[in-house]
């Protein structure tokens, strides 16, 4: 057998054990390094300008970058942290994790990457909503921070639904309704994407669909045919069998002729810039959004959240390397020359919130700005509980079974049944005990 073949052979076993060779517990490990100033950092092609604005605005902290893959579920990142931990070195000092669920691996008794920031970045963490946060909660420890808020909206064509006489929906029941009207009255336009990376966290945790409820590390309950997944699959369902939603993703090749031609659908905050802005190009005044859909039997209002993205920062590292990214942390967390002036999502660290939503008022994008700007601000406060991240990407599962059944033709009830199978598979073949 090759070398490749025994290196992955390895990785791969090691991966199903959730790692190898880690030293347990958290805090700085008794391999740590001091460079003596300079940092690693790892980040996707859209948090390069992060670091950017990091290095003119601190010249004297060298900074090494490398840009990584960016797609939501690959395992490619976690093949490297194995081999890190059997090598003892190789890890960046920071990282931006291209899924949130990396977190679970890189916080695992095994791998056990992530620093704990509990103490030493306590005043950003206290800046923090507690729902924003909360997530990078792990065993007690808060071993991440989050870059910005991601919780669902409503957005919707104001222009459009004035024009067919249509008023915004509040529940997910009149979500369907008007769905299937305009789809009958207006074909064409869409009021949904269903096959992207995302979409279960929109749609099923929404609902509050047990996909991800752990108890603890290895414990984690899965149940699609819980009530509260029966409801959203059966609206889903109708929805695309009528052609309101389209079986391809936000990410897709064809989703900026599309996006063009979209009504209305639940989305993250970041919809706002990154989508309907940069990427469809929807021309300014049209877009707007409201508060997130709710369920007409559930008590209290909730919402769901796509990415948002974490900042995990090495414990391999002491002296003035560690003391270098707790300042690169302090920076991408919460000094305006990023978070304000350069990201296109809604600041996570609070304080930056009204910034950023005065810069975005002067840019005259979205038609009725403050009714959108409370919806986004009150979504944060709203995130419904119950969904962890887990060495398992939910999304991954779902564009591997959904959406290559939807694209090719079968029912919405053959690609539920796929999703269902090999979402449990995929949790007990990353050790997890599955409970329903």
């Amino acid at each position: 057998m090759s070398r490749f073949r025994v290196a992955f052979a390895v990785v791969t076993i090691c991966l199903l054990a959730s790692g190898c060779n880690s030293v347990e517990g958290a805090g700085t490990a008794q391999d740590a390094t001091d460079s003596g100033g300079r940092i690693t950092v790892w980040v996707d092609p859209p948090r390069v300008p992060a670091v950017n604005a990091f290095q003119k605005a601190f010249p004297h902290i060298p900074v090494e970058v490398t840009t990584i893959n960016g797609n939501v579920g690959s395992t490619e990142l976690q093949q490297k942290f194995v081999l890190f931990n059997q090598a003892d070195k190789g890890w960046p000092d920071a990282i931006f994790f291209p899924s949130n669920d990396d977190i679970a691996w890189a916080t695992s008794s095994k791998i056990n990457y992530a620093r704990d920031l509990s103490v030493d970045l306590a005043d950003i963490i206290s800046g923090y909503p507690g729902g924003v946060i909360e997530q990078c909660k792990i065993g007690g420890q808060y071993r991440c921070l989050r870059n910005d808020a991601a919780p669902d909206v409503f957005w919707y064509d104001k222009v459009l639904l004035a024009q067919w006489g249509y008023e915004p929906p509040a529940t997910w029941e009149q979500y369907e309704s008007l769905s299937l009207r305009i789809a009958a009255e207006h074909p064409g336009y869409l009021t949904g994407f269903l096959g992207d990376a995302y979409a279960p966290d929109r749609y099923l945790w929404a609902s509050g669909c047990p996909t991800n409820d752990t108890s603890s590390e290895k414990h984690v309950r899965i149940n699609l045919a819980d009530r509260q997944c029966a409801r959203v699959r059966d609206l889903l369902a109708r929805l695309l069998s009528a052609g309101a939603l389209s079986s391809t993703g936000i990410f897709s090749p064809d989703a900026a002729a599309l996006g063009r031609r979209l009504v209305m659908s639940p989305g993250a905050v970041w919809w706002g810039n990154f989508l309907f802005r940069d990427t469809w190009k929807v021309p300014a005044g049209r877009i707007t959004a409201a508060k997130p859909l709710r369920w007409s039997s559930d008590g209290e209002p909730s919402t769901s959240s796509e990415g948002g993205g974490l900042w995990g920062f090495s414990r391999h590292i002491k002296g003035t390397q560690l003391a270098n990214i707790y300042t690169f942390a302090r920076f991408v967390a919460s000094d305006p020359r990023w978070q304000v002036e350069l990201s296109v999502g809604l600041p996570a660290f609070k304080p930056l919130q009204q910034p950023w939503l005065d810069k975005q008022r002067q840019e005259r994008y979205l038609a009725d700005f403050d009714h959108a700007a409370a919806a986004f601000v009150y979504a944060t406060t709203i995130v419904r509980p119950g969904r962890d991240y887990t060495r398992y990407n939910t999304g991954t599962v779902w564009t591997y079974t959904v959406t290559p059944a939807l694209t090719s033709g079968k029912p919405f009830a053959t690609a539920w049944r796929a999703f269902s199978d090999r979402l449990s598979r995929e949790a007990r073949s990353f050790g997890y005990t599955v409970e329903p």
